[in-house]
């Protein structure tokens, strides 16, 4: 499943700051950084499970939001970029 994650975490205090470094860092995970709080993941059920619930635990719901979009199986057609730094495949080969 294809699934579009974003999130604004308020870094106004430190424990925010360090909140938001480990929604990053859960994000990264599980999927690839499209925008400074987006991430697009290529999970199955089980791996999207557990990355909602570490999510989840992981922000304070009085200041802080996630939200979950689920682009489906063709994920490429409700997908369009513009603008720099264009978008990668990913289904395609990754080199390191």
């Amino acid at each position: 499943m294809y699934v579009l994650v974003t999130y604004d975490v308020s870094t106004s205090t430190p424990e925010g700051k360090k909140r938001l470094s480990h929604v990053a860092k859960a994000c990264l995970d599980y999927g690839q950084r499209v925008q400074n709080s987006v991430f697009e993941m290529k999970v199955d059920p089980a791996q999207w499970t557990t990355c909602k619930n570490r999510l989840i635990s992981i922000v304070d719901e009085a200041t802080d939001s996630l939200r979950f979009y689920y682009l489906g199986t063709n994920w490429q057609r409700r997908v369009e970029h513009f603008g720099a730094k264009g978008s990668y495949d990913i289904e395609g080969p990754l080199i390191v």
